[in-house]
């Protein structure tokens, strides 16, 4: 195949991925059936893979409604780190597993590089503010990890400071797990060649290009070390408190529907009985008169 006709395919692919990540934000799923690819004749094996795709996406996010409500019942608090490679699907799997939670039982964690007061301070102790209390679930959207991977690479840590962390990261998961918390581990691994391809459709898609930023594009270039620091991270900080667990990620939905899915086993949870909902009566008052808004404050109605 040409290589700039796999390009465009590649890219193609990725905008109808797209296009399926907005949908989901939409689509009930009782409408999953009315999905169609958009060539009938050269798309019917695609078409079925995302019927397949959403109908098992929507059936996880029931569990994972479940799930809250056993959390939110038992005051679980639970923790869950989503490290890998820039482009391998951490934000993808993370906005499904929120997509239909309730923000204040599950939320996201993702912190910018820290300021010069917090280069100061413990290493652990901009993390640990953001711990979870009863009946909550954070998601780190990568994590104290950073000193492992990106801070080693780059060279934004001293050797001391990097031997240091493996001193107290495992004795810090074993203190959160002593508490309580429950913590799980997850690393999305994807292939050199497929990292490249996501690379290449981000640069070619004026929606995503936000997406690379210089550190991404030098972490491509500088893939090998990570590989290495990787290796040493997974094998020195898998301890039975908070075992590493490795998400297969070439197919970014595959990798999606595992990870949830591997997710749920991870906690004992079972469906919690609710009580019926009944919409009361809305009480009416003759004196009542609703007054209309001002044309002035009114958003102007262009569709």
């Amino acid at each position: 195949m040409n290589p700039n006709h796999a390009l465009m395919s590649r890219i193609h692919a990725e905008l109808i991925d797209g296009y399926d990540e907005e949908l989901e934000l939409e689509i009930e799923d009782q409408f999953v059936d009315d999905l169609a690819a958009p060539d009938e004749a050269t798309q019917e094996r695609l078409r079925e893979d995302r019927r397949v795709y959403f109908r098992e996406l929507f059936r996880l996010q029931g569990e994972l409604v479940k799930l809250q409500d056993w959390v939110v019942t038992t005051g679980h608090k639970v923790v869950i780190l989503f490290e890998g490679r820039d482009a391998a699907g951490k934000g993808g799997v993370i906005k499904r597993i929120t997509q239909r939670l309730n923000p204040r039982v599950c939320r996201t964690v993702a912190l910018p590089a820290p300021n010069d007061r917090e280069r100061t301070q413990w290493y652990f102790q901009r993390y640990a503010a953001h711990l979870p209390a009863a009946g909550e679930i954070v998601l780190f959207d990568r994590s104290w990890y950073n000193r492992a991977g990106v801070e080693k690479v780059m060279g934004f840590c001293t050797d001391d400071e990097y031997e240091e962390f493996f001193r107290t990261v495992p004795e810090f998961e074993k203190m959160l797990a002593r508490s309580g918390i429950q913590l799980i581990k997850y690393w999305f691994s994807i292939s050199d060649q497929e990292q490249h391809q996501r690379f290449l459709a981000r640069i070619h898609d004026p929606l995503k290009q936000w997406k690379l930023s210089p550190m991404d594009l030098e972490s491509r270039r500088r893939w090998e070390q990570y590989t290495k620091v990787k290796e040493v991270m997974l094998e020195r900080t898998h301890i039975p408190e908070s075992p590493w667990w490795v998400v297969q990620a070439n197919d970014k939905k595959k990798a999606r529907l595992n990870c949830i899915a591997h997710l749920l086993e991870q906690m004992p949870y079972t469906e919690v009985a609710r009580h019926a909902i009944t919409l009361p009566e809305r009480e009416r008052h003759e004196d009542y008169v609703r007054q209309d808004v001002s044309a002035e404050l009114r958003v102007p109605e262009r569709f």
